[in-house]
């Protein structure tokens, strides 16, 4: 049960090309967002569209991965944990925010048939 604790599944589309860094130590980064859609219908019976925006960070392999397969459009779904960061603006102020930090994908639409 302790591998529940902190576990994260999306599904969505990516928002942008996969940004691939490497870092000092040799440690690859991939960094991309990820929206997810709801559908549902407001009190007026009418169809109403709910995106959530998502940053996800991979890491190791996984960013190899990612580099490998993921584009722009493609549908993936993302299993990970959320991370909590923070960093100081350049006034001195400090700033918090949330990002998925993916274990592993699986691409729903490769690709390929996104074209």
């Amino acid at each position: 049960m302790n591998s529940l604790r902190n576990k994260v599944n999306l599904i969505g589309r990516l928002g942008a090309q996969p940004e691939i860094s490497s870092l000092e130590s040799g440690r690859m980064l991939a960094r991309f967002t990820l929206a997810t859609n709801e559908r549902y219908k407001d009190k007026n019976e009418v169809w109403q569209d709910n995106t959530q925006w998502h940053t996800i960070n991979a890491w190791g392999k996984v960013a190899e991965k990612a580099q490998k397969s993921l584009d722009k459009g493609v549908e993936v779904v993302i299993e990970g944990k959320l991370v909590q960061q923070s960093y100081e603006t350049k006034g001195g102020e400090k700033r918090y925010s949330t990002v998925v930090e993916a274990s592993d994908f699986m691409l729903i639409s490769p690709k390929s048939a996104k074209e």
